[in-house]
């Protein structure tokens, strides 16, 4: 499906096709394309757009009043009821009548930027990238996102002598010239295998693609049957065993499982020939093999987020197809299994999308972490972009030192071959949850994986929707736990206990719509873990004396987190 290694290199001279791929890599979704049909859709509905700009102008006479109301020393409501959110939590914003004013006049505007959207006629692909775009635009027009309208920098500003805004534009230079863009993380706080990826064990397997590391016991007795945790490989495997106290590893080491991870190598262009059965067969099945010969169980539980789930689902599907079944339960973490609702990621992963990644990787043979991240990071904003800049370049502070967000800057390329496979037969054509994929040989049934099942949603979750990990959950053909989680694509899983943790946890089967589903299942205060916790356990066996740390066909080879981790 890719092309062979040899034809990824690049020969330095100039050609008509750089053009291209500067244009792909400004634009790898089609965005301004799409910007183009949605302006030529508004010139065939001048009346709705001529009705939206006079609400819009009426509206800022009203905004324009009442915030002269509120100058005089008089108390007035605006005629947008502003939603509160931690950007605008400062005071000022409410009490100042320039401010009051301002954030009236984005909310009006926000307003009529998206009843003019949503009354154009556009395909749904195009459509679900205007309103992409439209987020990125509102986003940016945010009058808390720039110097001379955040009363907070203007305040840090003259409370500083300017010095703020000297440290600010230091900073800005900074990440310019060395990250490319605002710097998120005080990543160098953090290092990989003392403050990340810290729980105790040791590589026992090492192959061109994964590391397999054995995890060391922190009970006297274990569950008869071992635990394997396949991670996506859009990132390095730790945020499963994040930090103390928010690892899932570490909570399933301490609930008596014997618990191995896979690592995956940062592939360069000379691994840029492999295929998501490469992905398979080295990866989830060589370690299914690895653990059996170490712990000598036949059945392995797998849990797999995102990515990471999809593949351990598909090993799953491989080994029914096989007769060779070796997958004894599934926990599936914010996985998609029916890609036909991608959500907002649709926009980078529709057929032309995908045409220009085959031609942004043409040239190394992967496609480059910093594009990964930066395009995860578009689709939060607000949250990702914005706020670094205001935070690093206005307030002139440096970033903060958080877990989460060092993990996430620690990116990874994909394999051009793996990536395009990847993106067209399950994105593009949907084929896993056809029952059309086919891996190694053998065609995909998510029927045909009748194991015990628990899938987790996350409420919030921008990557796989809530609601389409249900409606992938609903094709497995076993007993099935779904479960939807408080936070969103990382936060529902690094979900340790605390005061804000919530989930609905309900027996299958489910209903066709999922929200008749959450109407129906009240949701408990208290992480997911919670229940994920007894669930596993009592489908892991009888306890026994833990296994040894490898064997003579598997020893020893690093301690963990290895070697494959701290590769850039």
């Amino acid at each position: 499906m890719g092309r062979r290694g040899a034809e990824y290199r690049h020969d330095g001279h100039m050609s008509p096709g750089l053009l291209t791929q500067l244009l792909d890599r400004l634009d790898p979704g089609g965005v301004l394309e799409a910007a183009g049909a949605a302006a030529a859709a508004a010139l065939t509905k001048p009346a709705s757009v001529a009705r939206e700009l006079g609400v819009l102008a009426g509206g800022s006479v009203a905004a324009l009043a009442a915030a002269a109301v509120r100058g005089l020393g008089g108390d007035a409501d605006g005629p947008v009821e502003l939603p509160r959110d931690k950007r605008h939590a400062d005071p000022a914003w409410e009490e100042n009548p320039f401010c009051f004013l301002l954030r009236q006049e984005h909310a009006l505007l926000t307003r009529a930027l998206e009843a003019v959207a949503a009354d154009l006629d556009l395909p749904p692909g195009t459509r679900a990238k205007v309103d992409f775009l439209l987020t990125q635009v509102i986003a940016a027009a945010d009058p808390a996102h720039w110097p001379l309208t955040n009363p907070v920098v203007l305040r840090r500003a003259v409370d500083t002598g300017g010095r703020s805004l000297l440290r600010g534009a230091r900073n800005a230079v900074r990440d310019l010239l060395i990250e490319g863009g605002p710097r998120q993380v005080a990543a160098e706080r953090f290092t990989v295998g003392e403050d990340l990826a810290a729980t105790p064990g040791a590589v026992v397997h090492r192959n061109r693609l994964v590391e397999l590391i054995q995890y060391a016991p922190q009970t006297d007795r274990v569950h008869a049957v071992p635990m394997l945790f396949s991670p996506p490989w859009i990132n390095k495997y730790y945020v499963m065993d994040l930090a103390p106290g928010r690892s899932l590893v570490e909570r399933a080491v301490r609930s008596g499982h014997t618990v191995f991870m896979l690592s995956y190598r940062n592939p360069g262009p000379e691994l840029a020939g492999l295929t998501m059965s490469d992905y398979l067969t080295e990866g989830v099945l060589a370690a299914l093999d690895v653990i059996g010969d170490i712990t000598g169980s036949d059945r392995i539980d797998l849990v797999g987020l995102c990515l990471g789930g999809t593949m351990a689902t598909a090993a799953a599907a491989w080994c029914a197809a096989a007769g060779t079944q070796r997958v004894h339960s599934l926990t599936l973490l914010n996985t998609l299994l029916d890609y036909s609702e991608p959500g907002v990621l649709g926009v980078f992963t529709d057929a032309a999308a995908v045409e220009r990644l085959d031609r942004i990787m043409s040239a190394t043979g992967y496609l480059p972490g910093e594009l990964m991240k930066a395009t995860f990071d578009v689709l939060r904003p607000a949250d990702l972009v914005w706020g670094p800049i205001v935070t690093g370049w206005l307030l002139g502070e440096d970033p903060p030192a958080f877990d989460m967000l060092a993990w996430n800057a620690d990116s990874t390329r994909m394999p051009a071959t793996m990536q395009l496979e990847y993106l067209r037969e399950l994105y593009v054509h949907n084929r896993f949850a056809e029952g059309t994929f086919t891996l190694a040989g053998h065609r995909l049934d998510l029927g045909a994986v009748d194991v015990p099942a628990y899938v987790v949603a996350a409420q919030d979750d921008h990557i796989a929707p809530w609601t389409s990990v249900y409606a992938g959950a609903r094709r497995l053909g076993g007993p099935l736990r779904f479960v939807l989680s408080s936070s969103g694509h990382i936060a529902g899983v690094v979900n340790p206990p605390s005061p804000r943790a919530w989930h609905r946890a309900g027996d299958g089967p489910l209903p066709a719509d999922p929200l008749t589903w959450r109407a129906d299942v009240a949701a408990t205060q208290t992480t997911w873990w919670d229940d994920w916790t007894p669930w596993a356990a009592g489908r892991a066996g009888d306890l026994r004396e833990p296994p040894p740390i490898g064997s003579a066909a598997h020893p020893v080879l690093d301690d963990a987190p290895g070697r494959y981790v701290r590769e850039s």
